[in-house]
């Protein structure tokens, strides 16, 4: 059962209208579009990541060339 990407509810499958709904909020999606989402998120989360490790890497380079 996919969960919401809009408030994290449970997804319902309406297969009238071959869509999932929301039970929190109503979004409605169908299943293509909720990988889509899944993908985009999984894309930033590693984006992040990789902003992060460099921003280390960068206070890192710095904080020991002051030491020397």
């Amino acid at each position: 059962m996919p969960f919401c990407p809009e408030c994290g509810g449970e997804m319902k499958h309406d297969s009238y209208f071959r869509r999932y709904i929301c039970k929190s909020c109503g979004l409605s999606l169908t299943s293509q579009e909720i990988m889509e989402l899944r993908d985009k998120m999984r894309q930033d989360t590693r984006d992040d990541d990789d902003k992060r490790k460099k921003k280390r890497k960068e206070y890192l380079d710095w904080w020991f060339s002051k030491k020397e």
